[in-house]
């Protein structure tokens, strides 16, 4: 894994334990909310605090959870153990008994190594690494019930010992200079926090940035200023300065800079462009999740990046300078801002929201300047472009044992370079998920020549190459032509390859019609609303989604079980007409291993609209950071002839009737 697939995964593990805090601020927002001499108000805020005082051990958690291979508890039981060996080894009155010196006189920094998250960080990374190192482990027979998963809590205490040996000597140093940067920014008044938003935003990219806010919002440094806040400790107008400026970027700039980018975007790209915008306008307005937004143009237009960071910048330093605060535990959205108003050590915290409005009209109008002078490709400006890439035909060896797959998964194998190129090989419902060395050196067209419905090249190292529902078995084919080491064959021609089946099978009733229904209940969306472009750019075939209020999950038809995956995550059903129909529960729950869902159906089973097929947890698989989407495709669109709608975009309930499909 390289290092920004490292930082990012490391940035999506720390949400688990982030996610924690909007309880600890929710006890603490109602019990200052409540009359003082109320008994429930002072329980209510020692319950907030008895979490965020835990930050640490909740990152050193979190962090060897969400790093380990499989999420294994043992990985977190590991986590806890790799804090408190340090934290309790060089406690101050250890740290004397070891010196032999008086507690009195053992270095101050040894006293904030307790609840640093700092600490947590570290344990939570090296219990991980051991994890996926050890967890397969098999010791000598007399030793063998210490083997496997049992051994990594083991191994993490040993290994921390080693390093509370290392932070025996080199933590005061740390901790000095970590306590010098922090003091210089502070020193820096209005100034300090407006560099420390700047480079916040722009350290996005990175992932570093999480580093950098534990120096101000934590004690890694003394600053702690979400810990102070919601203490109510510190200098009313002081503490709080770095968050304070946050809220009017989240809450109003950025859905002003949406807006913006909305108005620039080409006319027949409108409707995605409002529809991703609003959806990541929202989410920064009401909760202060801004990442829909930024990864939106952080890469194809990163100049606008450059300026939401140096809005971002101006916002802390002017709301610091004077002296307007605010807090939060999560992030700088208006579930936060309401919870943190009351706060006795708020210091104007309403005039934030009216900060908000001139930085809506700053982030608005800076970014429609910036999108026109420098023609920057922001989403809905690309032009429509067909895929150049034309289909190529690849030489491959083949012998009597190779089935289509096989051929297909070898063709693929050649178009992406082989084991050389190869890091990992994984699937889902319908993609092939590959980690390669470098994507630049693919061949699409010899990519398209195997077959492939459809490919999303993610980044330089991750690639996405839609197969459809029988991707298992290519998936495994190549998982053994890896293995094995197997030479490529050669790309030969640029003789067009189909790449998908346009004859209709004969196993259809021509003329007959399917009535489809909801599979469950919320808002209805049109295919091309789903937040995933192999379903969105109907590269699977076409159908609809419902965003979930219920996680029963029914029939949408009237036919067979064909199929239930082994993640359980989506369930093939062919209707008595022919049509093949693919129900896929959320957006990368393959990665779940089917922990959110119970299945009530077997292959082979006949099934009415309205039968239960399965159960989701969607709480769970939001707290996995997925999508709840429930998706349905008709993956055999040439025998399609007419699909007619009855209204997308409402509330529907479950099993409602959606859509009548005329077969061909």
């Amino acid at each position: 894994m390289d290092m920004k697939s490292y930082l990012q995964r490391m940035g999506r593990s720390l949400q688990l334990p982030v996610a924690v805090l909007p309880a600890a601020a929710l006890l603490v927002g109602i019990g200052h909310w409540l009359p003082a001499k109320w008994a429930v108000a002072q329980f209510l805020q020692a319950g907030g605090n008895a979490i965020l005082g835990q930050l640490a051990l909740l990152f050193a958690v979190g962090l060897a959870l969400g790093m380990s291979k499989d999420k294994d508890g043992a990985a977190a039981l590991a986590g806890v153990v790799a804090y408190f060996v340090p934290v309790s080894v060089l406690s101050p009155s250890s740290v004397a008994l070891l010196k032999g010196i008086k507690e009195s006189q053992v270095d101050p920094s040894f006293g904030a190594l307790s609840g640093n998250v700092f600490i947590g960080i570290i344990a939570g990374l090296i219990a991980a690494a051991l994890y996926n190192r050890f967890h397969e482990t098999k010791l000598p027979m007399a030793l063998s019930f210490f083997s496997g998963k049992r051994l990594v809590p083991i191994m993490s205490a040993l290994v921390m010992l080693f390093v509370t040996v290392l932070l025996f000597f080199v933590w005061p140093p740390v901790y000095e200079a970590l306590v010098a940067f922090g003091k210089f920014f502070v020193s820096l008044g209005a100034v300090g926090a407006g560099l420390y938003g700047f480079f916040n935003r722009l350290l996005i990219p990175t992932g570093l940035h999480q580093a950098l806010n534990s120096v101000f919002w934590f004690n890694v440094a003394g600053i702690n200023d979400i810990g102070k806040f919601w203490a109510n400790e510190g200098v009313k107008g002081v503490t709080g300065m770095y968050m304070g400026g946050f809220f009017p970027v989240m809450m109003f700039g950025l859905p002003a800079g949406a807006y913006a980018i909305y108005r620039n975007a080409r006319p027949e790209r409108k409707k995605e462009t409002a529809s991703l915008m609003m959806a990541g306008a929202f989410a920064s307005f009401f909760t202060g999740v801004t990442e829909p937004l930024e990864f939106s143009f952080m890469f194809v237009a990163w100049p606008l990046y450059v300026l939401h960071a140096v809005f971002t910048g101006l916002s802390l330093g002017f709301a610091a300078f004077m002296h307007w605060t605010a807090g939060f535990t999560f992030s700088a959205g208006l579930v936060d801002f309401v919870l943190s108003s009351r706060m006795p050590i708020a210091n104007m915290p309403y005039m934030l929201l009216v900060q908000g409005l001139v930085m809506a009209v700053i982030y608005y109008f800076g970014f429609n300047f910036a999108i026109q002078k420098f023609n920057l490709m922001t989403p809905g400006r690309e032009p429509v472009e067909a895929d150049a890439a034309d289909s190529v035909d690849v030489a491959i060896d083949t012998d009597d044992s190779d089935d289509k797959y096989s051929i297909q998964a070898k063709k693929i194998y050649t178009a992406i370079g082989g084991k050389d190129n190869i890091t990992s090989i994984d699937n889902c419902t319908t993609r092939l998920r590959l980690q390669l060395k470098d994507t630049d050196t693919i061949n699409k067209g010899a990519i398209k020549g195997a077959g492939a419905i459809g490919m999303n090249v993610l980044d330089k190292t991750n690639l996405q190459i839609v197969i459809g529902t029988e991707v298992q078995f290519v998936a495994d084919a190549l998982t053994n032509l890896y293995k094995q080491g197997a030479p490529i064959g050669k790309i030969t021609s640029n003789a067009a390859t189909p790449t998908q089946e346009t004859k209709v099978s004969e196993n259809v009733n021509s003329g007959a019609v399917d009535t489809f229904y909801t599979p469950t209940a919320g808002q209805l969306l049109a295919i091309e609303d789903v937040n995933d472009p192999t379903f969105s750019q109907k590269m699977l075939g076409d159908g609809y989604a419902v965003e979930p209020s219920d996680g029963k999950v029914v029939s949408p038809v009237d036919g067979e079980i064909a199929t239930v995956f082994p993640t359980k995550h989506a369930i093939g059903i062919k209707t008595d007409n022919g049509l093949e129909v693919l129900v896929h529960m959320g957006l990368d729950t393959v990665e779940l291993k089917g922990k959110p869902f119970i299945v009530n159906v077997s292959e082979g089973q006949k099934v009415r609209h309205g039968d239960v097929l399965a159960t989701a947890d969607l709480q769970a698989i939001k707290q996995a950071d997925k999508g709840t989407t429930m998706i349905v495709i008709i993956t055999n669109m040439p025998a399609v002839g007419y699909m007619k709608f009855d209204g997308l975009a409402r509330q529907v309930g479950n099993d409602e009737e959606v859509v009548k499909v005329t077969l061909k």
